[in-house]
């Protein structure tokens, strides 16, 4: 099949999974949060469920941590989500268990809410191949998720280059999570991995002040952007101010939002709440007010492409 062809199908895919979801924020009358503003769906592209009454229990979050630890499920997720105009989520692994791998995929089985799974796997595993065809199969599984160490430990290993093209193969994705030392990372992979979609979580992890960040921080978000297929996440904000309840006006976003409009621009900016963790600095609503705040300031139409268009770039799930 010819690249133009791939491309093309890709985007009948898309337009008609966007309309599907256009069709279901405005029928349940939401996603625009008053009347003067659009209903413009919202695809959430950073939650994580976990059960820690399983009987093997949860390797994270800890169990002296009273805020996170608790069962979060979908249906918790949603009581929240659809008031707001979120019409589905991509999940992303809680835990660096194999079999939990399985668990979010069968909860997506029974959910069609969740559009897709990021999993976790070892990756500089000799195990990795062997583990990746196995979760790979499923239709609603999306790519991995690896920490910023692990990159650079499997790079140094040699396994990296090698694991990530299995992902290139099957047309999945690579979401990094790390320091503000992550974006020049995957720059970095990026310029061995050309063909491999990546999407930085979290811009970073970068603490948030309300003032300009850093140039190291700018530096590696533009040397990451250099690489057409490397997306920015935008999550996590409100936990990085390190205070509760975070900063509820858009104002003291805009330095770090600012620069990483100015670096990505309209196509590779996608939305994430990091939901239930966002509970750490905010409600959910917060969240979303933020960043709805900030993307309708430039337009509907970029919006849309923050808030649904872009998600299905990144991770192309199946309609």
């Amino acid at each position: 099949m010819s690249n133009a062809r791939h491309e093309s199908q890709i985007t009948r895919r898309e337009s008609l999974a966007l309309t599907a979801l256009g069709a279901c924020a405005l029928a349940s009358g939401v996603a625009g949060g008053n009347d003067d503003q659009p209903a413009i769906p919202i695809i959430d592209c950073h939650t994580h469920f976990y059960d820690p009454s399983r009987p093997e229990g949860v390797p994270w979050p800890d169990k002296n941590d009273k805020t996170l630890y608790r069962t979060v499920l979908p249906e918790n997720f949603k009581q929240l989500a659809k008031p707001l105009g979120i019409v589905g989520t991509v999940v992303v692994e809680a835990s660096a268990w194999v079999e939990d791998n399985q668990w979010l995929l069968d909860l997506a089985e029974r959910d069609p809410y969740l559009l897709g799974i990021v999993g976790r796997i070892d990756i500089s595993s000799e195990k990795f191949p062997e583990h990746f065809a196995r979760f790979a199969r499923n239709p609603r599984y999306r790519g991995i998720r690896i920490l910023t160490n692990e990159l650079i430990h499997a790079l140094a290993e040699g396994k990296l280059i090698e694991h990530c093209n299995l992902l290139v193969d099957k047309d999945l994705e690579l979401d990094v999570n790390g320091g503000p030392d992550t974006p020049q990372h995957v720059a970095d992979l990026a310029a061995r991995v050309p063909k491999l979609r990546m999407v930085i979580n979290h811009v970073g992890n970068l603490p948030i002040d309300g003032r300009e960040p850093p140039r190291t921080w700018i530096e590696g978000m533009e040397n990451a952007a250099k690489h057409p297929n490397v997306l920015c996440k935008v999550s996590a904000l409100v936990e990085q101010t390190g205070v509760k309840p975070a900063p509820n006006h858009v104002g003291f976003y805009e330095p770090v939002l600012d620069a990483l409009w100015r670096i990505f621009g309209e196509d590779r900016l996608i939305f994430g709440s990091n939901w239930p963790v966002s509970d750490l600095g905010a409600p959910l609503e917060t969240v979303v007010k933020i960043v709805r705040d900030y993307f309708l300031g430039k337009g509907e139409r970029v919006a849309r492409k923050f808030f649904s268009e872009n998600a299905l770039s990144a991770y192309r799930w199946p309609r």
